[in-house]
């Protein structure tokens, strides 16, 4: 199954600029909460987000809060994606998910989802990277860059220059247009000089949904972002 032939990504353009991760840990799993959350975070300046419920318990009530989150941010054009469960993305009509190393593979992912689904995944190593020439995602996230408390990591940081080396092998294994975000310990504290490192975009949890005052922590981390990103010659 994995060997079969199949399109690279999908023709979805993706913005990581700023990508929010609506995690159920850190922001709870009231479904009106975490919708508003979201529309704050569009309205701040997130380019794409995400809901991650590591250990679901109840599938229904985690599909109706992906679905209060959706309806949150219709018309805004900013996509939803679900961590790893590809039948809950469907069954909300999201626009994809997001992969990690030990979840379904990219391969069968498109192959449930279909040429229009954004798929992205996590990449930890060069050798994970080296093997994006064959998958069809349409983005990467390289992680950890710095320690976090918002999700246990048995692997250590890569840091600023790990991140580099994985980055580079990603666009070399895909193309230079290929969009590599970083996550984890991300804050306005360390966001440019991850810019300056070679990200096209930040992955954020606590940094922007720990607090109150959403839209206002998201509106500083896109000007960080956006402000990095015009220094290193990057214009949208």
């Amino acid at each position: 199954m994995i060997g079969r032939d199949t399109a690279l990504g999908s023709t979805v353009p993706v913005d990581l600029r700023l990508y929010g991760i609506l995690d159920v840990d850190v922001c709870g799993d009231d479904g009106a909460d975490l919708a508003e959350m979201a529309a704050e975070a569009v309205s701040g300046g997130c380019t794409l987000l995400q809901y991650r419920e590591k250990a679901i318990g109840n599938a229904r009530e985690s599909l109706a809060r992906i679905r209060a989150i959706k309806e949150a941010i219709t018309g805004t054009g900013v996509p939803l994606l679900v961590n790893d469960r590809c039948d809950l993305a469907l069954a909300a009509e999201t626009e994809g998910v997001h992969l990690g190393q030990s979840d379904l593979h990219p391969v069968e992912a498109r192959h449930i989802l279909g040429p229009r689904s954004i798929i992205g995944l996590t990449l930890k190593s060069g050798p994970q990277a080296d093997e994006l020439y064959r998958l069809p995602v349409d983005y990467a996230c390289i992680g950890g860059v710095f320690a976090t408390t918002s999700k246990d990591n048995p692997d250590p940081p890569v840091g600023l220059d790990g991140f580099s080396r994985i980055a580079f092998r990603a666009r070399l294994a895909r193309g230079t247009g290929f969009p590599v975000g970083a996550i984890a310990g991300i804050d306005g504290s360390n966001a440019a000089a991850v810019i300056v490192a070679g990200a096209d975009g930040i992955a954020v949890i606590s940094a922007l949904f720990s607090d109150h005052d959403v839209e206002a922590r998201a509106s500083d981390l896109r000007h960080r972002v956006d402000s990095a990103l015009a220094a290193r010659g990057v214009t949208r």
